[in-house]
């Protein structure tokens, strides 16, 4: 009998020991944040839109009526737009004017409801899968932050802060507000370098935060000469698409569009005809991806093999330049040529620490000829990724 006793202590002792080691590091550690698995990197679907327009809705735009924006977009392939005309131009009664055109609709573009709120402390966008009363926040415009906060929150909406570092119309709000960050507004790229900055200072300090673009157009092709403006030569450089926001949505519905774009699973192109930048990673080295941007996860501090994939309108024969941002800092350097151009590196996140890596993609202009002046105002920025995310607290 003492034998046998000794033997089930011992094999107790050693099924204890096993679960022990099974507990994921999180779960032995009280004070560590539960990080959601992650979601499916094959139950999706790429969509590609503009999340930053202007129609004749806001009086600062000219020949650009609802029908002109969703038709170009329906020719021209798009997924999903946000007519986001100013809500000051209409004291907030967006729901009575863009939501209400009866061009407002489209059988073959995935369209949300939005406005562009224009405030004496700057611009962001509402995006939301259905109408809701834009009103509240309008009248909200000049109140304290907790107070909007609270209002953006009962309405269920998605706020996005629009072009931050634009001078008199830049984000005056508290970042706590919002969901995801205007990081390339309009064609013109070179003026957005200073908002990756405000947004790499969000992410280092434990905000996670998406990353989206938007052309920010205004104006259309007049339907003959007598009716241009001073304004009509931006269609040629800046109109749908300039950028391109893609996300990877679970369904091509207007609230798969604003999860995917809230979770980050969203890249940003020059235009809808250049390379998307996809951004994925191998956390346990079986040669399998199993996390995207926009994913977080918890470290093990293993390292991590990390690939970046140019997904068509890649230029022949081009060269690609991947710049890869850790925590804010350049990281390294890499190159992508071919027909599909891929880089690839490893490194090693530490596992008692938060960590993100995004990508910045670099090279020729594929051609837009419906937009054909904007390529020059892009310059050699292709794309962006949104962050890969480490230890995180979903919960900050």
């Amino acid at each position: 009998m003492p034998g046998l006793l000794r033997d089930v202590v011992r094999m107790c002792w050693l099924a204890g020991t096993a679960m022990i080691a099974a507990v994921p590091a999180a779960a032995q550690d009280p004070k560590a944040p539960v990080i959601p698995p992650v979601a499916s990197l094959t139950d999706g679907m790429w969509m590609k839109g503009d999340l930053h327009l202007h129609s004749r809705h806001s009086t600062d735009s000219s020949n650009n009526p609802v029908s002109a924006i969703i038709g170009f977009a329906e020719r021209n392939g798009f997924d999903f737009l946000a007519i986001t005309d100013h809500d000051n131009h209409v004291q907030g009664d967006v729901a009575s004017h863009t939501w209400r055109d009866p061009e407002f609709r489209s059988d073959r573009v995935v369209l949300l409801y939005g406005a562009e709120w224009t405030t004496d402390r700057g611009h962001g966008n509402i995006f939301s899968a259905r109408p809701y009363d834009h009103q509240k926040l309008y009248d909200l415009r000049d109140a304290r932050d907790a107070k909007i906060l609270a209002a953006k929150q009962t309405l269920g909406v998605h706020l996005s802060a629009n072009h931050p570092a634009a001078g008199k119309d830049h984000f005056g709000f508290s970042y706590d507000m919002v969901d995801s960050i205007e990081i390339w507004n309009s064609a013109v790229w070179p003026r957005n370098a200073a908002t990756l900055l405000i947004w790499d200072d969000m992410l280092r300090s434990g905000r996670k935060i998406a990353g989206r673009g938007g052309s920010d157009s205004h104006h259309g092709v007049p339907p003959s000469p007598d009716k241009a403006t001073r304004n009509s030569a931006e269609a040629t450089a800046n109109y749908v698409g300039t950028p391109t926001t893609w996300v990877f949505a679970k369904a091509r519905t207007p609230a798969a569009v604003v999860e995917a774009l809230t979770n980050g699973r969203a890249c940003v192109s020059a235009n809808p005809r250049g390379p998307r930048v996809e951004f994925y990673g191998d956390r346990d080295g079986d040669g399998q991806m199993d996390m995207m941007m926009g994913d977080n996860v918890r470290a093990s501090g293993k390292p991590v093999h990390f690939v970046v994939k140019l997904t068509g309108g890649v230029v022949a024969n081009a060269s690609y330049r991947v710049l890869v941002i850790r925590d804010g800092q350049p990281f390294g350097e890499f190159e992508a040529k071919g027909e599909a151009p891929v880089a690839s590196f490893e490194d090693s996140p530490a596992a008692d620490t938060r960590s993100y890596y995004r990508v910045q993609v670099e090279g020729p202009q594929t051609p837009y000829p419906e937009v054909p002046n904007s390529m020059p105002l892009s310059g050699k920025m292709v794309g962006l990724s949104n962050p890969i995310f480490f230890n995180f607290d979903p919960e900050f």
